[in-house]
C-alpha cells in the first residue's frame, strides 16, 4: 500500500429530493426522502436539485457532499451546495 492510498478520500456528490408525508395521528406531517442521486461533480448534483425542486411532486431537494475514507469506512458530514424548497433542518438529517 502506498503513501497516497492511506490518505485518499473519496468524495461523493448528492442530489436528495423530499416529499410530503401524510400526517400522523398527531396531525403534524412531515418529510421523507423521495429520490437520491450520486454524480460526479458538484454542478451535476445542483442542476438536479434545482430541477427536481421545480416538480409537482416534490417539496424540496438538497446538493451536498460528502467525503468517505475508504479506509475506514467513515464519512462525514454533509456540506451543503445548495437547498431548496421544505427541507429538514439539519439536525434531522
Amino acid at each position: 500500500m502506498t503513501h497516497a492510498d492511506e490518505s485518499s478520500t473519496k468524495v461523493h456528490y448528492i442530489c436528495q429530493t423530499y416529499v410530503e408525508q401524510k400526517p400522523e395521528r398527531d396531525g403534524q406531517a412531515g418529510l421523507k426522502i423521495g429520490k437520491q442521486f450520486q454524480y460526479s461533480t458538484a454542478a451535476e448534483a445542483q442542476n438536479r436539485a434545482e430541477r427536481e425542486a421545480q416538480s409537482e411532486d416534490c417539496a424540496g431537494a438538497d446538493a451536498y457532499m460528502i467525503s468517505e475514507d475508504p479506509n475506514s469506512g467513515e464519512v462525514g458530514s454533509p456540506s451543503f451546495l445548495v437547498r431548496l424548497g421544505n427541507v429538514p433542518e439539519f439536525d434531522d438529517f
